[in-house]
């Protein structure tokens, strides 16, 4: 059942989970060199946390990833970012949506990375250079106890562009994003316990 769900990962269903009747359009697919500017980026494997937040009696389940990003453009660039997680039941969950500041705090402790920004900080001009690179990190909150296969999305890395057609008649536009996909295997066994493993990655638009 996995394998097959895994399949519903693929660029083509992704935008027909956000653009549902555009299933029929020809798809553009990014340029294999990049012809725009492109931020380098570096990231760490998902992991699971558990914070105690408050106004809650129990702890409660994030995941997050660590993120270093620089430019190494010709010139300053907008780095505004955005992330989605998506599950292998289809569920999308953008990054850093009501997310408590302990959790962010609790995670900067853990990882040690003494200038993590949080995402409401993180964006803006970027400049030149590693000495400029910033550090980040993208917070979902746990969206299934079983995440078996799940990818995540990374917009605004880069400045292609595509559009394609709405049913409306109207362009819809699409950017170059990043997708990661993982498999945590066992993890109907062990939920949260088992090990992630990067399954492949690829560019897309979306």
């Amino acid at each position: 059942m996995r394998s097959v769900v895994l399949l519903a990962l693929s660029a083509l269903s992704v935008l027909a989970l956000t653009v549902p009747s555009l299933v029929r359009a020809e798809y553009p697919k990014p340029s294999p060199y990049p012809k725009s500017w492109e931020l380098k980026f570096e990231h760490g494997t998902p992991k699971r946390v558990v914070v105690q937040v408050p106004n809650s009696n129990v702890p409660k389940a994030y995941w997050y990833m660590t993120y270093t990003v620089t430019n190494e453009t010709d010139k300053e660039q907008l780095f505004l970012p955005a992330f989605e997680l998506l599950t292998e039941d289809g569920k999308v969950t953008r990054n850093d949506i009501n997310i408590p500041r302990v959790v962010f705090d609790t995670i900067k402790k853990r990882e040690g990375i003494r200038y993590l920004t949080e995402a409401a900080m993180i964006g803006g001009d970027l400049r030149l250079g590693p000495d400029q690179a910033k550090d980040g990190v993208a917070i979902w909150p746990e969206p299934s106890a079983e995440m078996g296969h799940f990818s995540i999305f990374v917009t605004g890395l880069s400045g292609e562009v595509a559009t394609v057609k709405g049913p409306d008649g109207k362009d819809v536009f699409l950017r170059k994003t990043l997708q990661l996909n993982y498999i945590i295997r066992g993890d109907d066994i062990y939920p949260g316990e088992d090990e992630v493993n990067e399954n492949s990655q690829e560019w897309v638009m979306r």
